[in-house]
C-alpha cells in the first residue's frame, strides 16, 4: 500500500504539471489494476483488501480526471462507472465524494447542468460532506460553476458564500487524502468563482476571482496557471479590454501548457470572440499572424 500511495502522489504532481495526457490516463488504470491485482495474492485483512479498493478506485478517478481534462468524455464516463463500483466495494466515503465530485465536472464540460448538479448534489449529500467543512466547501464550490451554466446569478453567489466560510472553518491540521489536500485551496476557489462568472457573463467579477486565484497558485500548479490565464483572457475581451486581453492571451505561449487541450478550446473560442469584438482591427490581425506563427512551430 505505501508503496502505491508513492505512485499515486507521483500521479498527482504530473497532473498538476501537465493534465489531460493520455499517459497519465494509461499510468493511472495501470496503477488501478496493480492494486486489484494484490487482492488475489495470498491473505489479508478487510482492512487491508478494503484500502485495496479504495487505492484501485483512487487511481480509476484520476484516470477518469485525465480523460476529462483531455476532452475525452466517452473514455471519462467508462472509468466514472468503475470508479464507481471500486469505490463501493471500499467503503470509503472520500473516494466516493471524489469520483461524484467528478462525475459532476463531467456533465459539467458536457453541459448538462441538470445531471451535473445531480452528481455533485451525491457527493455533497455523503457524511464526509457533512462532518468536514473542507469537503463541504469544495462541494459548494463546484457546485457554483455549474449554477453559472443555468444563468442562476443568486444561487452562483449563495452557494460561493457557503464555500468561502466552510474554507474558512475547516482545520488545515486535520489529515486528509492527497488528491484532496494537493488540489483543493483558496486558489481553486476562486477559479472556480471565476469559471462561474464567465459563464454568467459577469467579465469583471469573473476578472477579480482570476487574479485572486492566479496570486494564490503555487508554481508547480502550471496546468490549472495555465486555464485560469486563459479564461482570463475571456474575462478581459468580454469587458472591451482588448489589448489586454490579446497581452494575456499571449503570454499563454510562453509555456507548453498552452497545447493543453483545455486551454487550446479557450484560445479558440478567444479567437473566435476577437473576431466579432474587434473585426478588422489591426490588434486582430496581429493576433492571427501570431496564431500561424505558433502553429508553424509545433
Amino acid at each position: 500500500m505505501d508503496r502505491l500511495l508513492g505512485k499515486f502522489a507521483s500521479l498527482i504532481a504530473s497532473d498538476h504539471r501537465h493534465g489531460g495526457k493520455l499517459t497519465i490516463e494509461a499510468r493511472a488504470s495501470a496503477f488501478s489494476s496493480e492494486a486489484l491485482a494484490l487482492q488475489s495474492r495470498g491473505a489479508a485483512s478487510q482492512r487491508v483488501r478494503s484500502a485495496l479498493y479504495s487505492c484501485a478506485a483512487s487511481f480509476t478517478s484520476s484516470a477518469m480526471w485525465a480523460a476529462i481534462d483531455g476532452r475525452r468524455f466517452d473514455t471519462a464516463q467508462r472509468h466514472f462507472d468503475r470508479a464507481a463500483s471500486l469505490a463501493a466495494m471500499s467503503g470509503d466515503p472520500a473516494i466516493q465524494f471524489r469520483i461524484w465530485s467528478h462525475a459532476g465536472s463531467l456533465y459539467r464540460h458536457l453541459e448538462r447542468p441538470a445531471d451535473a448538479l445531480a452528481a455533485n448534489d451525491v457527493a455533497r449529500r455523503l457524511p464526509i460532506a457533512r462532518r468536514d467543512p473542507f469537503f463541504a466547501s469544495l462541494g459548494h464550490a463546484r457546485h457554483a460553476a455549474i449554477h453559472g451554466l443555468t444563468g442562476d446569478t443568486r444561487a452562483v453567489r449563495q452557494v460561493l458564500g457557503h464555500a468561502q466560510e466552510a474554507l474558512q472553518q475547516a482545520d488545515p491540521s486535520e489529515q486528509r487524502p492527497l488528491w484532496a489536500s494537493a488540489s483543493y485551496d483558496q486558489a481553486e476557489l476562486d477559479g472556480l468563482a471565476q469559471t462561474a462568472f464567465l459563464a454568467l457573463g459577469s467579465y469583471g467579477e469573473s476578472e477579480a476571482h482570476a487574479h485572486r486565484s492566479l496570486a494564490f497558485l503555487p508554481p508547480h500548479m502550471r496546468r490549472d496557471r495555465a486555464i485560469v490565464t486563459a479564461r482570463l483572457a475571456q474575462a478581459q475581451l468580454g469587458q472591451g479590454d482588448i489589448e489586454q486581453a490579446v497581452e494575456t492571451a499571449r503570454s499563454l505561449y510562453d509555456d507548453t501548457t498552452s497545447q493543453h487541450p483545455r486551454v487550446q478550446d479557450m484560445l479558440q473560442e478567444f479567437t473566435s470572440a476577437l473576431h466579432i469584438v474587434a473585426a478588422g482591427a489591426q490588434v486582430t490581425r496581429d493576433w492571427d499572424c501570431f496564431i500561424r506563427e505558433q502553429r508553424a512551430f509545433r
